[in-house]
């Protein structure tokens, strides 16, 4: 288990400006941009999209092993989001931001994902059944002080129980994700693992 760390002054390089310009100078302006979305941007994604398709990548999986002080918890009581950490694969959502449409639609995904910079943004390539795509994703480093690791499962169930943020809790946001996932098809093991315990200790239907 690794303690959440508490958050520290964002050096230059990590200031949330800094990597949108760096991101808008990987994408280069020429084409539409592709987003990749593993959770809350599958069921609300809040940005204008002209396609979007089912999609995987891998070398990275998706784990609810990162700290939230402000949307799904408090500082006092940090809840908990998903993120994409090393290793395995992931099955979720592409989008398509048509070119013309990016620079209105790229500070709001970034203000949304990045106020505090705790995401690694990344291009990652993404798999689908009409091929190939990169897309943006907002990965987390296990040396980021938001990375809680596997935690044990009295504390996970006890952020379960408690956890709540601006946007509501940590388990209302784990269960809309697995509803959301279970309408397009896509299984996720650990979610319905992460299910089934909130269900034994009567946190849900």
């Amino acid at each position: 288990m690794h303690p959440v760390a508490p958050l520290r002054p964002l050096p230059a390089h990590r200031h949330p400006e800094h990597l949108l310009k760096l991101a808008r100078e990987a994408w280069g302006g020429q084409t539409d941009l592709w987003v990749f979305g593993y959770a809350s941007l599958i069921w609300r994604p809040e940005f204008e999209s002209v396609e979007h398709r089912d999609a995987r990548v891998h070398g990275w999986h998706r784990a609810l092993e990162m700290a939230s002080r402000i949307n799904r918890g408090t500082p006092e009581c940090p809840g908990l989001v998903f993120a994409l950490v090393p290793g395995g694969s992931c099955r979720g959502v592409v989008y398509r931001i048509a070119r013309e449409r990016v620079d209105a639609e790229l500070p709001r995904l970034w203000e949304r994902e990045m106020p505090n910079s705790v995401y690694d943004p990344r291009w990652l390539m993404c798999h689908t059944r009409e091929g190939p795509v990169k897309a943006l994703a907002f990965t987390l480093s296990r040396a980021s002080p938001n990375y809680t690791g596997t935690m044990e499962e009295t504390r996970l169930v006890d952020t379960l129980r408690n956890a709540c943020g601006r946007y509501g809790t940590t388990l209302a946001y784990l269960l809309e994700t697995a509803r959301c996932l279970h309408s397009r098809g896509i299984r996720d093991r650990g979610i319905e693992r992460l299910v089934a315990l909130a269900r034994a200790h009567a946190l849900t239907d």
